[in-house]
């Protein structure tokens, strides 16, 4: 394989990660919480592991953040 491309695949991961990690303003706190939802009515009203790993993420998420803002 061409090294140039398997340098650009790499490239465009690492932006494509860094992009991910901005500061989630409310209007995609929101579409995530929906999203979490109907994963939970899709599973018969039970959360999901995933929903409960990103809930505790969210939760440390903000917790540093009120810390850092003080």
């Amino acid at each position: 394989m061409n090294p140039r491309v398997i340098w650009a695949a790499l490239a465009a991961t690492a932006a494509i990660g860094l992009a991910a990690c901005e500061k989630q303003g409310p209007v995609e706190r929101a579409g995530e919480e929906v999203d979490e939802a109907v994963d939970t009515i899709k599973h018969g009203g039970e959360e999901s592991t995933a929903n409960k790993v990103d809930d505790a993420l969210d939760e440390a998420r903000d917790a540093v953040e009120d810390k850092t803002k003080n």
